[in-house]
Order: structure tokens, then C-alpha cells, then sequence
């Protein structure tokens, strides 16, 4: 007969630790860098969005018309 033990996997604690520490001070690095950053970002982030628009305007004049009324 063939038995089938059944295998457990756990985190070591101190890798775990480990594994914890770095993950927050990485967490901590990426947050810092978009706070310091974020007034770029959504500078970015707003020529991005004006540039689409533009370009979709571009595909489609009739839908910009102005009224002159």
C-alpha cells in the first residue's frame, strides 16, 4: 500500500519577520515617493487626459461646433 503523508508549509517566524520588515519599509519607500512626487503625477496624469481628449476631439469636428445662438 501507498501512504500519502500530508505535507504542512509554513513561514519560518524569523523569515516572516524578515519578509514583514521588508515589505513595509518598501511599502514605506513607494507611499513616500508618490507623496513627495503626487504634484507631478497629476500633472502627468492631466496632460495624459487633455492629450486624449484632443485626440479624440481631432477625430471628430462636427461634435465640437460651436452654436451660434
Amino acid at each position: 500500500m501507498i501512504y500519502l503523508e500530508e505535507k504542512v508549509m509554513y513561514i519560518d517566524p524569523q523569515f516572516g519577520g524578515l519578509l514583514s520588515q521588508a515589505l513595509i519599509v518598501i511599502f514605506g519607500v513607494v507611499s513616500g515617493v508618490v507623496l513627495l512626487f503626487s504634484s507631478r503625477i497629476k500633472m502627468g496624469i492631466a496632460k495624459l487626459r487633455r492629450r486624449l481628449r484632443n485626440k479624440s476631439e481631432g477625430d471628430s469636428p462636427s461634435d465640437s461646433s460651436p452654436d451660434s445662438g
